[in-house]
């Protein structure tokens, strides 16, 4: 009961005090004690019909507030033009009669309405005060009617407008929240057919490529056992295999984990992979930390990764046995990572193709693709002097 009996105060008390529906039915009642009480004597059939009309139009108002302009605005200039006309014959009770409190409290309500320009606030209240003068001098009571009703019209006009101009601001600034709200939410939008678009391309790099390599090894061994019954050639292609399947797991991990925003600081990553090669391929690998260490996006880091994951699986096969040094350097502006390995004599360190090999790699042209798109570079050839073979890679940081 509690509750509810709060939620219709809230109803009646509205977000605007001057148009709530307590403040509407509080002055509509006000003015009709007005209408039916202030007069001294008895009030002719005819004026009945044009300040009642006044009321009734003004009724309007206290229904719809300002939320129908189109409705409330020709109401109000009604009212003012009847009430105007209503004043000078009201037999009143003093000197402040019935429809001039009318006007005045309709000038001051129609002068703040933002739906209407200034110059037709101005223009409807120059007419009605034209019809109260003139009303006035026809009585030939110009002077004792007209002066003190005229100068607090134009005084209930200039509050009224300085209470439009309030308005005016509060209506510009919660538009320019909701075009900032809706803005907020183009930018989400976009966000997340970014991220839709990521998503999408690390599945298609993790999956078609593993998966495409897979299904070529496991055809070419079906097709050894099945025809040529060659069981030895048919375990190479198995163990090949594997070792996709292995190196797809790995990748497909690290793609989730970028996904999912929990890669690894870059210089731990590089480490552990680093650590991996030497345990698992017996590599000599060195692993150097340039410069201080500070976040990086996790796209970057992974495409970082495997940029170092693909140059010592390259070292790994062009350079067997040789010391591979891996350096990571933190500039200012920039994070880079290298793989130095020796060219060894008899071997070809041409960069290997886009495809995935049989190791599983990506090939560094791919490399380079997937480092631009994290606005970086990839290089990759000779050292200066000519021994060495360098993949460096730079991305934003």
């Amino acid at each position: 009961m509690a509750q509810r009996l709060l939620r219709t105060a809230r109803r009646l008390l509205g977000t605007d005090p001057e148009n709530s529906p307590l403040f509407r039915i509080v002055g509509g009642l006000l003015l009709a004690a007005n209408l039916l009480w202030n007069h001294r004597g008895p009030v002719p059939v005819w004026l009945w019909v044009v300040f009642g009309g006044a009321y009734a139009i003004f009724l309007i108002y206290e229904v719809f507030g300002d939320n129908r302009p189109r409705l409330v605005v020709p109401a109000l200039i009604g009212c003012m033009m009847l009430s105007a006309v209503a004043t000078v014959p009201w037999p009143d009770t003093n000197s402040v009669s019935a429809p001039v409190i009318q006007l005045w409290v309709t000038v001051g309500i129609f002068a703040r309405q933002i739906a209407v320009s200034t110059r037709t606030i101005l223009t409807a209240v120059a007419v009605a005060a034209v019809l109260l003068i003139i009303g006035d001098l026809l009585a030939g009571e110009f002077t004792t009617h007209v002066l003190t009703p005229v100068a607090i019209l134009v005084i209930v006009l200039l509050m009224g407008l300085y209470r439009r101009q309030y308005r005016l601001q509060i209506h510009q600034t919660e538009m320019l929240l909701e075009q900032t709200r809706r803005a907020q939410q183009e930018h989400a939008r976009a966000a997340a057919l970014d991220e839709r678009a990521r998503i999408a391309r690390e599945m298609h790099d993790v999956l078609a490529h593993s998966l495409g390599a897979l299904t070529v090894q496991l055809e070419v061994a079906e097709g050894l056992l099945s025809e040529k019954d060659d069981v030895t050639a048919a375990l190479t292609h198995l163990r090949r295999s594997h070792r996709l399947a292995q190196d797809g797991l790995t990748e497909a991990r690290g793609a989730v984990a970028a996904l999912r925003e929990d890669v690894p600081p870059l210089p731990e990553a590089v480490r552990g992979l680093v650590e991996g090669y030497r345990r698992d391929r017996r590599m000599s690998v060195d692993c150097l930390v340039d410069g201080e260490p500070r976040a990086v996006q996790s796209a970057a880091v992974v495409s970082l990764l495997r940029t170092a994951r693909e140059a010592l699986t390259n070292a790994a096969k062009h350079a067997p046995g040789a010391a591979v040094t891996v350096a990571l350097s933190f500039t200012p502006d920039r994070v880079r990572l290298s793989v130095r390995n020796p060219i060894l004599s008899g071997t070809e360190p041409a960069e290997p193709p886009r495809a995935r090999d049989e190791n599983g790699g990506y090939g560094l042209t791919g490399m380079r693709e997937r480092i631009a798109l994290v606005g970086g570079t990839l290089s990759a050839g000779p050292g200066r002097d000519g021994r060495d073979w360098v993949v460096t890679a730079e991305v934003p940081g």
